[in-house]
C-alpha cells in the first residue's frame, strides 16, 4: 500500500497550466500507523474531533481516500480560540492483494481503524502432504 495524492480537479498533472484560484479550505494530512497482520493490513489514523457524520471513506480505482471534518465539541459559544480545526485528507493506493470489498472501519475516541483484509488468493495456506 503506497500513499498517493492525485489531482482532484480532473486536470492532467503533467500538462502545464496556469495556477487557478486556490480554495480557501485548508487540509492537513492526518498521521497514520500501518500494521501487517496474518489477515491483512491495519491502518490507524488520528482524527481528533471527527464524528462519524463528518467522515468520508471511499475506495475507487484502487485508491483509498480519507476525508474528515473535525468539529469543536465543547458546549457553549467560543469566546476566544487560539487554533482552528482543519479538514483532513489522505489517500493510499491499494494493490490487488487487498480484498477491497471487505474493508471495514471503526472510529473510536478520534482514532480511525481500518481493516484491509488480504484477498483469499494471496493468503498463505498449508499444503497437505500425502504419504503413499
Amino acid at each position: 500500500m503506497a500513499e498517493k495524492t492525485v489531482a482532484t480537479n480532473g486536470q492532467n498533472q503533467n500538462a502545464p497550466s496556469r495556477e487557478g484560484t486556490r480554495s480557501q479550505e485548508r487540509y492537513v494530512t492526518p498521521p497514520v500507523d500501518i500494521y501487517e497482520t496474518a489477515g491483512g493490513l491495519v491502518v490507524k489514523a488520528d482524527l481528533p474531533g471527527v464524528e462519524k457524520e463528518n467522515l468520508d471513506l471511499q475506495v475507487e480505482n484502487n485508491l483509498l481516500t480519507i476525508r474528515a471534518k473535525p468539529t469543536h465539541t465543547s458546549a457553549g459559544e467560543s469566546v476566544y480560540r487560539e487554533y482552528e480545526l482543519a479538514n483532513c485528507f489522505r489517500q493510499f493506493e491499494l494493490n490487488e492483494k487487498v480484498d477491497q470489498s471487505k474493508i471495514s472501519a471503526d472510529l473510536k475516541h478520534g482514532v480511525l481503524t481500518l481493516q484491509l483484509p488480504k484477498a483469499e488468493e494471496v493468503k498463505p495456506r498449508k499444503i497437505e502432504v500425502r504419504v503413499e
